[in-house]
């Protein structure tokens, strides 16, 4: 019979993160913050709403990163992670692709 691999508690290891790196979170989270409200009330054309994602992009990504730990886990986190979001990109664009694919008769 085989053995089966038991976890000691010594096998996982525990990363803290410092105050400073949390403030410096909080004030990126903060200028960012105030940078959608300022794009919120330019007139950027038909990239208003590319800008907007591209900003709550970098926003969600802080806070997976370090808010959820993500940069400090294993690498089988965050290849779960990255295939999460191709799968989530390819039924957006299967989505999309079908949606605008249809027939739409003038009224």
């Amino acid at each position: 019979m085989s053995k089966k691999k038991t976890y000691e508690a010594e096998d996982f290891s525990h990363h803290v993160t410092s105050m400073g790196t949390y403030f410096a979170i909080f004030a990126a989270l903060m200028v960012l913050t105030a940078l959608t409200v300022w794009v919120a009330f330019q007139d950027f054309g038909s990239l208003n709403v590319p800008i907007a994602f591209a900003i709550a992009t970098v926003k969600a990504t802080v806070v997976v990163l370090f808010f959820m730990h993500v940069i400090h886990s294993p690498k089988m986190t965050a290849a779960i992670l990255v295939g999460s979001i191709v799968f989530l990109g390819i039924l957006f664009l299967l989505t999309f692709s079908d949606y605008l694919s249809r027939f739409w008769p003038m009224a």
